[in-house]
């Protein structure tokens, strides 16, 4: 891993984030104990006490990366909290006298406005804009609630703004660099192919595969119209690619040749065997495979065994171990 710039997060931040925002809050906080409501707000506290403000004095945050709440999720949370009140305070910062700008629980204050409540708990504390960009991609990523687009542009922001690395994003977020890259790519993909992968049209194997293709925007709408899967489309995605690959005469062909070790050394194994191999596994499985690593941002592969097998997360830091294990409802 490269070396940190003087404004890059250390492991030990990294880890705090990825402890999610009770790590952040110095002060735990109960609907038992004292009620918000008899408290007289809003009133400035210390950084981590628990208050309660209007929500007329709190803003959404300027480095929200969601572009979209899904209205039947906030109805279901405002219903909940007509009935049981904001159980979790939102985080937020003083942007100006007796004004706040949120940082992490954007929806718990959009539910309560829908629910029609007019005060709610919060935790203020007193970060920079840096720190803020971080918590709010963290906290969306670590609940799944950003759609690839939106990741990916958390992550660009973050890279743009603040000359993070791949690699030091990675630490952040406690995911793969290869899922920071291919997520990046995603930008690069034309605006209609975009869309339909914000549609739910695509997965993002599907837009991964399209990435770098001239006719992508072409073969984005076969794929919809046939219903075609990931394994087909990187195929066809291969055949569009294929013209150029064709026009470099120097590559070898298929055929052994006595001067290229690259087919006829027994130290190196041949690219054709590899392939040979992929095409006799189980396209279901592999396709399985690419799913959950995607979902998990780490490198996944199952052996199948018919009626038995095993599936393999790789890991490479006790911070991405501690990530699987969260997601998958354990702890440590």
């Amino acid at each position: 891993m490269s070396a940190m710039t003087k404004n890059a997060p250390t492991k030990t931040q990294a880890r705090g984030l990825g402890k999610g925002l009770s790590a952040l809050m110095s002060e735990s906080y109960s609907p038992t104990a004292e009620t918000p409501r008899e408290r007289i707000a809003p009133q400035r506290g210390e950084n981590g006490t628990v208050m309660t403000l209007s929500l007329s004095d709190i803003q959404p945050g300027k480095f929200q990366p969601r572009d979209h709440f899904d209205q039947g999720a906030l109805l279901e949370l405002a219903e909940s909290i007509r009935r049981n009140g904001v159980v979790q305070p939102i985080l937020v910062r003083e942007v100006s006298a007796g004004k706040y700008e949120i940082i992490a629980g954007e929806r718990r204050w959009r539910a309560a406005n829908m629910a029609g409540q007019q005060k709610i708990p919060v935790i203020v504390r007193d970060f920079n804009d840096k720190k803020v960009m971080e918590i709010a991609l963290v906290e969306n990523v670590q609940r799944e609630d950003l759609n690839p687009l939106e990741e990916a542009a958390g992550y660009q922001r973050l890279m743009s703004e603040y000359n993070y690395t791949q690699e030091e994003l990675a630490v952040t977020v406690h995911k793969s660099r290869s899922h920071i890259a291919n997520l990046l790519r995603l930008l690069e993909l034309p605006e209609d192919i975009r869309q339909l992968l914000l549609e739910g049209k695509i997965t993002m194997g599907h837009a991964r595969a399209l990435s770098g293709v001239p006719n992508a925007s072409m073969l984005a709408e076969e794929i919809v119209q046939k219903g075609l899967s990931v394994r087909q489309t990187e195929k066809m995605a291969r055949f569009g690619k294929k013209g150029s690959d064709e026009q470099d005469t120097r590559k070898p062909r298929k055929t052994a040749d006595a001067h290229d070790n690259r087919y006829t050394s027994s130290s190196q194994p041949a690219p054709q065997s590899v392939a040979f191999e992929n095409t006799h596994r189980d396209p279901d499985i592999m396709a399985l495979e690419e799913t959950l690593s995607e979902n998990l941002g780490l490198k996944v592969s199952i052996n199948d065994r018919g009626q038995s097998g095993e599936i393999m997360i790789a890991y490479n830091s006790l911070e991405q171990l501690d990530e699987i294990l969260r997601r998958l409802g354990g702890s440590i």
